[in-house]
């Protein structure tokens, strides 16, 4: 059950980022809503985002945990911290290049990413310059993956999973200060809200130096050097970068098609921000969890508990996922409209990211069955593969979004979206399948088929309940709109976890024994 209590850990603390972060979105809705100051705002926060997840929590920890781990096993501490030394110091340099060449070619990056922002001087220029503001905070959040890999390599997982919750309380802060005082300027709001992003990264690197220290490890200084190490570092993480970071290549190329549109950009990002709650917590928190595990059960020549490791992994996953698909498809409109309509968030608006919400629902179980099934490549320090499946999965996310954008506008980028996730989380379950590294359970793939139709039926449930309470989440108080809203979540997961629990799906009452076991 350690599998369990570490993806607790894990998800409770994403979690609690998460809601923050409806919180965070919800007043940023109400300061910028979805015109030109989100739309450059959605593009400068994203930019460093980008980079961050290819070359730091894809490509990095991807490579950087299996050999961090191989170090620990079989050379001793000693060893693995001047392997963590070589490899802090090389990455710091380049990050501290890479951010100096960013700041220098600005201009270009954003006509590269956003070329439909050209044609509005205004909002190119808004965009350059709060891009440039944001962009360091990739070097603290770098920084955080390298020292969270050692963390989680030692089975620590509270902190740098907590560190994202500080980003959110730092912005709800200055969110709140930008409503309180009424400001309006667009230049002055995007300052405000980037400088509040950067200042949110030094308090979260700040909070896992705090738990590295307190577990005792220190990181030598060196020079930075081409070392060996760096060297296999570098042949992992650069098939890593792809394949680690698919999710981000594949929204930066919605985001460069979106940009055609006014506002879609901004319309995308908060049905993104709606859909990454399930994907964050469930998703993120397998993804942490199982590669540190599944690399000692390799090294250790434990192949009957890697395979249990796995199923139990799809199984888990899948019971939380399903549901939560479920919901956003049968619900989008009610969701988005209880959680941002007001002040400058419309019926358009409201419209526009429910339609873009629906279509990512569809794709959420393969982008969490993404996290599931990468570490057992990344285990076997096999980045190439999964390389070449996000290729695939990019060339079709582009070529359908392309031919869906002339018709279906933004949600044609968000359902191209969804279907080079499944591409992609296809080929990697088959090949890994084919190559014995996995070799599903019976008893989880039956149980899985009725965690399936449960789903389904609390869809059903669901879809007339909302019907029923359609008066009180669209008009009304705000206060009697969000318990609505509540009663809804309350009522899918009572249904749900009936019709799991009577027909075998899932013992549930089972797990939250295990977790209640946990924390007495």
């Amino acid at each position: 059950m350690n599998l369990v209590r570490n993806f607790a850990t894990v998800g409770g603390a994403t979690l609690m980022s998460r809601v923050l972060g409806f919180v965070r979105d919800v007043l940023l809705a109400a300061a910028v809503g979805a015109g030109p100051v989100a739309d450059a705002f959605v593009v400068a926060f994203r930019l460093p985002n980008l980079f961050r997840r290819l070359f730091a929590e894809g490509a990095f920890n991807s490579a950087f945990i299996p050999l961090f781990g191989r170090a620990v096993e079989e050379d001793g501490e000693e060893s693995a911290r001047r392997f963590a030394g070589e490899i802090g110091s090389a990455l710091l340099f380049c990050l501290l290049a890479l951010t100096a060449l960013a700041q220098i070619f600005m201009p270009f990056v954003v006509w590269a990413l956003a070329p439909g922002f050209v044609s509005d001087p205004e909002k190119f220029d808004l965009t350059v310059l709060m891009s440039r503001i944001a962009f360091p905070y990739l070097i603290f959040m770098s920084m955080l993956a390298f020292i969270g890999g050692i963390l989680n390599t030692y089975q620590r997982f509270a902190a740098a999973a907590f560190a994202p919750v500080m980003l959110n309380v730092v912005m709800v802060l200055v969110l709140g200060g930008v409503l309180f005082w009424g400001v309006e300027d667009s230049t002055t709001l995007g300052i405000i809200l980037t400088l509040g992003i950067t200042f949110g990264g030094i308090v979260q690197l700040s909070v896992v130096v705090i738990d590295l220290k307190r577990l005792g490890f220190r990181v030598p200084v060196y020079r930075p050097r081409y070392t060996k190490s760096a060297k296999r570092l570098l042949v992992l993480g650069i098939p890593g970068v792809i394949a680690g970071g698919v999710t981000q290549i594949n929204i930066a190329v919605g985001q460069v098609i979106a940009s055609m549109q006014d506002g879609a950009n901004a319309l995308l990002y908060y049905a993104d921000r709606l859909y990454q709650l399930p994907l964050g917590v469930i998703g993120i928190a397998f993804g942490v969890v199982l590669l540190p595990s599944l690399t000692r059960q390799l090294r250790s020549g434990e192949t009957a508990a890697y395979q249990k490791t796995l199923n139990r992994s799809l199984e888990f996953s899948l019971v939380l996922t399903l549901p939560a698909a479920v919901a956003l498809a049968v619900i989008p409109d009610e969701i988005v409209s209880v959680l941002f309509q007001r002040v400058r968030f419309d019926e358009a608006a409201v419209e526009g990211t429910a339609a873009a919400l629906m279509a990512f629902s569809f794709g959420l179980p393969a982008f969490v069955l993404n996290k599931v099934f990468s570490p057992g490549y990344f285990a076997r320090e096999d980045t190439k593969t999964p390389m070449k499946f996000a290729a695939i999965g990019m060339v079709v996310n582009v070529a359908l979004s392309i031919a869906f954008f002339p018709y279906l506008q933004h949600v044609g980028i968000a359902l191209a979206t969804t279907i080079a996730g499944w591409v992609n989380t296809g080929f990697l379950v088959i090949v890994l399948w084919k190559r014995g590294h996995f070799a599903p359970d019976a008893t989880v793939l039956r149980k899985l088929m009725l965690v399936l139709l449960a789903s389904l039926l609390m869809g059903l449930v669901i879809h007339f309940a909302a019907d029923a309470l359609a008066p009180y989440l669209k008009d009304g108080w705000l206060l009697i709109r969000v318990a609505s809203l509540g009663a809804l979540v309350l009522i899918g997961i009572a249904v749900f976890g009936l019709f799991a629990q009577i027909s075998g799906g899932s013992d549930l009452v089972g797990l939250a024994k295990s977790l209640k076991r946990r924390n007495t």
